[in-house]
């Protein structure tokens, strides 16, 4: 990752508002089988939808396709059980950044239907549903991978530049 990007913090309301709002979309979209988290980052939101739209059927996807700061080759770790090509189940995860994640997922369920809370350029061809775009520069921090610190004033910052 180089140092031309945008940060975006999350915050856990933030997180909430945002992710109900992806439920709104997608109540209508079923009746769902369950859902499929896509470890880790869309546990939290697969929680929060399956809460929402009343799923008691939650499965994981383990996917590893970037750390804190750079993306790797998608590595399966786990898929879930007895889905088959994923017709009537919903898989989330929080963000789709290249869309490699979800790339190898639809290769294993290809009837699934494919949601996340954020969505890059190029990730947006590889899902069905989203709540927000954001730009390809932006690396979005979530309120999981966050705590709270002092922060620099944006003065103090320009001064020692």
């Amino acid at each position: 990752m180089s140092d031309d990007h945008l940060d975006m913090p999350i915050s856990w309301e933030e997180m909430h508002r945002h992710t109900k709002s992806l439920a709104r979309k997608l109540v209508d979209k079923g009746p769902w089988k369950g859902i499929i988290g896509v470890a880790r980052g869309g546990l939290v939101p697969a929680c929060i939808i399956a809460r929402e739209l009343d799923i008691h059927l939650v499965e994981t996807l383990c996917i590893s396709s970037y750390d804190h700061k750079s993306h790797t080759t998608a590595k399966v770790l786990k898929v879930p059980d007895d889905v088959g090509d994923g017709e009537g189940w919903l898989v989330i995860d929080d963000l789709v950044d290249t869309g490699n994640t979800f790339r190898l997922a639809r290769e294993m369920m290809p009837k699934a239907h494919y949601a996340t809370i954020y969505a890059k350029p190029k990730g947006e061809p590889t899902v069905d549903t989203f709540t927000m775009e954001v730009s390809q520069d932006t690396w979005i921090h979530f309120p999981w991978d966050l705590e709270a610190r002092y922060s620099t004033p944006l003065a103090d910052a320009k001064k020692k530049a």
